[in-house]
């Protein structure tokens, strides 16, 4: 159909034109409002300035369409295959494109305002400077779109995908990210302020200079994200995952931190007066900064429990730890984290992430269990604790209450793990394993990184050495050492470093 058929017929009053195939038609500036062009095959089509208000393209198929400049009001481009297409400057206020496919679409300048766009397939997409004003974007497939200074106010972009989508300096005040993907998405300088980011994953996304006052992240990935001198005060961050998260010289004051570890965040010269750690965010439990050093109470380095075993992990002793801990995990609560384990030739490193200082001692205790090492490092754990003596804290009230609890909760917890350990439930296959009798060494490194040995194996390292019959009766010259426990004052500097405990 060429461009004087359809224009005849709409001056007699024909709407109707679903189905057909326009090619190579040039219909700029005309005036085609409330016809049906839906399911309608447009190749290389001019709809530029043109009129198309109420107008039904959906389903259609388009190849070098373009629509600039058009007015696209309340049109129909619903499930329309219309990728590439140009509709840079289009007029597409309250228009349907629920299900449009505009893959590489240019819809720069765009004014959509209302525009529902729901499982829009967007992705790399030119939506630069265009109006997306309480535009309906659930589960829309936006990654790698272009959206710079866009306004989205109160848009709902809703379980959308926003991955490495360009967002700098976007408006999305209030609007709805609710469960959204956003990592690695460009977030520099946007205004994020009072909007629902609620479980969105925001995983290596870049948010520098961007404002996001009193928005709503709770149960947020932020695993890594470049949260550089943003606006987070009275933002609610209420269970977010945020290990590796840059938030030098932001401001947090105010901010719902309820459920968040301080551990894993780069917070150097940001501010932050107060912040709020109430299960409610009512402030029914607030944290008051002493000083202007946010190091106060966040910092970089987690605590860790460290196990290092002389031999290499193999199937049979992996899923013997992993039984072992999952039901020490069933029978106490979870009293140790799942650790992360690197596994080398002939050594094998076990790390435990823990979310306070407090827990080091304990920790180790439980994840040592399943090795022959376990006694003499349970024995030194709780000997280290005990010997300090309590005159040490006399001179401030607040560090002996601190000190004390410390004590009475270890001994009563390693009660509990003593309990679980007479369990027929606790495999005593582990024994059969040799990987479980290889000599350890256990670590603890507080959040000030200072380290302290609480146990190793006099063996660990060492490698049978066949030696001449001649030397066999100085063979009592090469027995190794026993180990040496850390010395009083290393034990109490160790717990003075202890993360807001100043013990």
């Amino acid at each position: 159909m060429k461009a004087e058929d359809i224009l005849g017929k709409y001056a007699v009053g024909e709407r109707e034109f679903s189905g057909s195939t326009l090619s190579d038609t040039k219909l700029t500036g005309a005036n085609l409002n409330g016809v049906n062009l839906s399911q309608t095959k447009l190749v290389n089509v001019n709809f530029s300035l043109a009129k198309l208000t109420s107008t039904n393209f959906g389903k259609a198929e388009g190849d070098r369409v373009n629509f600039s400049g058009a007015d696209l009001t309340l049109a129909d481009l619903s499930e329309a295959d219309l990728s590439n297409v140009n509709l840079s400057n289009a007029d597409l206020t309250r228009a349907e494109l629920n299900g449009a496919n505009l893959h590489r679409a240019n819809l720069s300048n765009a004014d959509l305002k209302d525009a529902k766009l729901r499982q829009a397939t967007l992705s790399q997409a030119n939506l630069s400077r265009s109006i997306l004003r309480h535009a309906k974007l659930t589960c829309a497939n936006l990654s790698e779109a272009n959206l710079a200074n866009s306004d989205l106010t109160g848009a709902d972009l809703s379980g959308a995908d926003l991955r490495n989508a360009e967002l700098r300096q976007v408006n999305l005040s209030r609007a709805n990210l609710q469960g959204a993907d956003l990592s690695g998405a460009n977030l520099r300088w946007a205004d994020l302020s009072g909007a629902d980011l609620r479980w969105a994953d925001l995983s290596d996304a870049k948010f520098s200079g961007a404002n996001l006052t009193g928005a709503d992240l709770s149960h947020a990935t932020l695993l890594d994200a470049t949260l550089v001198h943003v606006d987070l005060t009275r933002a609610n961050l209420a269970g977010v995952d945020w290990a590796g998260a840059d938030l030098s010289g932001s401001t947090l004051t105010g901010a719902k931190l309820y459920g968040v570890s301080p551990f894993g965040v780069k917070t150097k010269g940001a501010i932050c007066r107060w912040i709020d750690l109430s299960q409610n965010g009512d402030q029914s439990k607030v944290y008051q900064f002493q000083t202007e050093n946010p190091q106060e109470y966040f910092n970089e380095k987690p605590p860790t429990v460290q196990i290092i075993v002389d031999d290499r992990l193999g199937a049979e002793a992996n899923c013997a730890l992993a039984v072992t801990y999952q039901q020490i995990a069933r029978h106490s609560g979870q009293l140790i984290p799942a650790p992360s384990i690197e596994v080398y030739r002939r050594r094998t490193i076990l790390t435990f992430e823990l979310e306070r200082d407090e827990q080091l001692f304990l920790a180790a205790y439980v994840a040592v269990f399943p090795f022959d090492d376990a006694k003499p490092t349970e024995q030194n754990s709780l000997q280290i604790v005990q010997s300090i003596p309590s005159q040490v804290f006399h001179s401030d009230a607040r560090q002996l209450q601190q000190f004390q609890e410390l004590v009475a909760r270890l001994s009563y917890q390693v009660k509990q793990v003593n309990a679980i350990k007479q369990l027929q439930s606790i495999p005593i296959a582990i024994k059969k394993v040799p990987f479980f009798q290889s000599p350890t060494r256990t670590v603890l490194m507080n959040s000030n990184n200072q380290t302290l040995t609480l146990y190793e194996n006099p063996n660990f390292g060492k490698r049978r050495i066949q030696r001449p019959l001649a030397e066999q009766d100085l063979a009592f010259l090469y027995e190794p050492s026993p180990f040496q426990l850390p010395s009083q004052e290393a034990a109490i500097a160790f717990m003075q470093g202890f993360h807001n405990t100043h013990l």
